[in-house]
């Protein structure tokens, strides 16, 4: 069935060469998970998925087990390794085990839940991965260090559970100075002596996103694992999808790999719709709801299907714009939830059927994520995500 026309196009190849160049960053000394939670950051986990397996991701990274369950479906394969961030809830562990899933655990009862359903499923011992979370200092998910021996005498020789990684989530790995994340991995230090002094010895240390992967902080995490007899295992997310994370400003030093990062990715998303209809409005005329918007003089109007019910942050009416025949069209009144007015009389020829370019390149002009976020007051991510799953993605 032909569709409404609103859709997102996922360049498979953008996302496969930039996944090649941030293993380049760490490599020889570090692996790269590719994070496609949230729907691939609202790509199509369906399509980015696979297409990091192409270009040799062996681990994936989702939020929760339903994600888990949808990546295994798309990538069957047994090598491939899949990570649930977000942990296991009540009732989960089953079907995780049984999917070939590796959660990520900090709580007592996430443990139990885990080791109950092995021993159920009759699991061998140290048969089921788990990844252990440190709360280094963000406060969100993770077990803060002191109360780690609690939960690492779970991983006890009969247990089918086994510590097969350490992780931490750098919060502060975009900040000048670099104070923050050196405090988180000092801690992490400490912990992970502390692990090993209880005769548990972890395979992976899980730590890094795609700033600290950027800015050269890979090194310093492959050092720290490499101490430990451990492998490093970053886990970048917007750079995977062709978007440099913004620093401080007061980032004392470009270093080489933020450099080679900017003129290297290449986004993988663009948001397209069309022109339903050009129309001609005399001064005085209202547009949209509560005319917000009142012509001053003569005006052509391109109605654009595309609104807030497709992603399109209602709060950019009378304050944003889209690319039509490569000029930036003001919006114009307040965006509806089907669709959008653009001011076209300043853009010649503009006709039913023109493409409209929500994010992405047109003739030469572009417009990024982080427009619509600078707009919006958000950050690219919350862009990303808000795209409605009815806007259709096509991999091309």
């Amino acid at each position: 069935m032909q569709t409404r026309r609103c859709r997102v196009e996922i360049r498979t190849q953008a996302l496969e060469h930039n996944y090649c160049f941030l293993q380049s960053l760490a490599a020889p000394d570090a692996e790269v998970l590719a994070i496609v939670k949230a729907d691939a950051y609202g790509h199509s986990l369906r399509i980015c998925a696979p297409a990091a397996v192409r270009a040799g991701a062996r681990w994936l990274g989702v939020t929760s087990v339903e994600e888990g369950i949808a990546a295994r479906a798309v990538c069957p394969g047994a090598e491939i390794r899949i990570l649930v961030i977000g942990g296991v809830f009540p009732g989960q562990a089953a079907d995780l085990i049984a999917h070939r899933l590796t959660a990520v655990a900090w709580e007592p009862w996430q443990l139990d839940e885990l080791q109950s359903a092995g021993r159920a499923a009759g699991a061998a011992p140290g048969s089921i991965p788990v990844h252990l979370e440190i709360d280094t200092g963000m406060s969100r998910q993770g077990v803060r260090p002191e109360a780690i021996a609690g939960l690492i005498s779970r991983f006890a020789p009969a247990s089918p559970l086994r510590l097969e990684g350490v992780m931490t989530h750098l919060f502060a790995a975009d900040e000048a100075g670099g104070r923050v994340t050196a405090e988180q991995l000092a801690l992490l230090d400490k912990t992970l002596a502390r692990i090993a002094a209880a005769g548990i010895f972890a395979e992976w240390l899980n730590v890094g996103n795609s700033a600290a992967l950027v800015a050269g902080q890979s090194r310093a995490i492959a050092d720290l694992a490499a101490t430990h007899g451990m492998k490093a295992l970053l886990r970048p997310g917007l750079a995977l999808y062709g978007l440099v994370p913004r620093f401080d400003p007061d980032f004392a030093t470009c270093p080489a790999s933020l450099e080679s990062a900017h003129a290297t990715l290449r986004p993988v998303l663009s948001w397209k719709s069309l022109v339903v209809g050009v129309r001609a409005a005399l001064a005085g005329t209202a547009v949209g709801y509560n005319a917000t918007f009142i012509a001053a003089g003569p005006m052509r109007l391109a109605l654009v299907a595309a609104g807030y019910g497709d992603g399109l942050t209602r709060g950019l009416g009378n304050r944003f714009s889209l690319l039509v025949r490569g000029e930036r069209a003001p919006i114009v009144g307040r965006i509806s939830m089907d669709q959008t007015v653009l001011d076209v009389t300043n853009i010649p020829e503009v006709q039913s059927g023109d493409e409209v370019v929500l994010i992405g390149t047109q003739n030469g002009a572009s417009i990024s994520a982080f427009d619509h976020a600078d707009a919006a007051g958000t950050i690219p991510w919350e862009i990303f995500t808000r795209i409605a799953a009815r806007t259709e993605r096509i991999a091309v």
